[in-house]
């Protein structure tokens, strides 16, 4: 499974943008749902498909999240970039 993977510590009045080159899943993880995400189990998560040029997604509540980028199984690459806008 191919994904870019990003994690950071975030408020609720945090914005997490996410630049993207062509339309990609984005998913807001939280620990334990990431950990079933890499072993292919069944996990909970926010976000979807995003559309470029840019995504924006809060979290629900202050905790350590993870950003992941992927295609969903379909062929060809993703180039993305990340960043917090702090609350």
């Amino acid at each position: 499974m191919n994904f870019l993977h990003y994690n950071f510590q975030l408020n609720t009045i945090d914005v997490v943008e996410v630049t993207l080159n062509t339309v990609a899943n984005v998913r807001l993880l939280d620990p334990t749902n990431f950990l079933y995400y890499q072993n292919g189990r069944k996990y909970k998560h926010f976000g979807g498909a995003a559309k470029p040029p840019k995504f924006t997604i809060s979290p629900p509540y202050k905790g350590s999240w993870n950003v992941v980028i992927d295609l969903a199984g379909l062929s060809g690459d993703v180039n993305a970039s990340v960043k917090v806008i702090r609350g």
